[in-house]
């Protein structure tokens, strides 16, 4: 018997499983029966909450795109497990290259309305429990990156009360339930706090960014804001794409491992990420040793 542990997501009262279960690659790494075999195994083992993405497959190419959310809605027909399961999806931001999806990338309320439509349908569901919003519309320094460095040929102009609003008539229509960010800064996630209260506008509940032991960006201002706000960090990429194991540096990988099938996918493949992760490696070594 596991004892799965369980929080509660942001101010919802809806608790989730302190596992997630990430879906990034079915329909590239993995196939359709891969994945319900996955849903199967979390949900047996005390997993309630899955995360996907209109954008997934990853990479990003317009043949996989949407599979992820297919494969899940197969699932949710064949086994009528939809209750069990808190659902969290995405909408794609502009800069990751998947303009095909819609005429225009963004989160116009014609967007979000847009994106949660084709998402419902590929999923098989009537509502997104925890609806986020993917990475900026403007250029900033999310993925890790600590320093900004201001473009002055940005054309954006800030539009979080529109977003804020579009999100809002989509929780009144009961297609999605709760919001939250991904790949956010602190500004940003202070200032959606901050409109949400002044316009009584629905809060967002959480924040998807990166954090492992190469990727700690998260501990600089994210983290005070998280426990002062209440809006949880979903931590995605613990293990740095398979890094963290140790099964590259000893030489125990194989070829579908994804570090090695995508090499596009370079994030956590440096020269810097390889150096850090074999210093932590060895100080399970050392203190057994001592």
């Amino acid at each position: 018997m596991i004892n799965m542990k369980f929080d509660v997501l942001g101010k919802t009262g809806v608790k989730v499983s302190k596992i997630c279960l990430g879906t990034m690659t079915w329909g590239e790494q993995n196939s359709e029966a891969e994945a319900h075999q996955q849903m199967d195994y979390a949900l047996d083992r005390g997993i309630n909450f899955f995360d996907t993405a209109e954008l997934y497959a990853v990479p990003i190419q317009a043949k996989t795109q949407g599979l992820t959310e297919q494969y899940m809605g197969t699932w949710f027909k064949k086994t009528g497990n939809r209750d069990k399961v808190i659902l969290a999806s995405k909408i794609v931001g502009p800069g990751n290259g998947a303009h095909w999806i819609r005429p225009e990338i963004n989160f116009k309320k014609e967007s979000l309305k847009k994106a949660v439509e084709d998402s419902l349908q590929r999923m098989q569901t009537d509502c997104i429990d925890l609806y986020q919003l993917h990475t900026p519309e403007r250029k900033t320094n999310f993925f890790g990156r600590l320093g900004y460095t201001h473009d002055p040929d940005d054309n954006w102009e800030e539009n979080f009360l529109e977003v804020l609003e579009g999100l809002d008539i989509l929780v009144q229509e009961g297609k999605i339930k709760y919001w939250g960010l991904s790949n956010e800064t602190p500004w940003a996630t202070m200032r959606c706090i901050y409109l949400a209260e002044k316009h009584h506008l629905p809060r967002l509940v959480s924040i998807q960014n990166p954090y492992n032991l190469l990727n700690r960006s998260y501990e600089v201002g994210l983290a005070e804001i998280s426990i002062r706000e209440n809006a949880g960090l979903l931590a995605y990429s613990p293990m740095a794409f398979g890094l963290l194991s140790g099964k590259f540096h000893e030489k125990t990988d194989t070829p579908n491992d994804r570090i090695n099938q995508f090499k596009v996918m370079s994030r956590y493949n440096g020269e810097m990420s390889w150096k850090a992760t074999a210093k932590y490696l060895k100080l399970p070594k050392n203190i057994m040793s001592v």
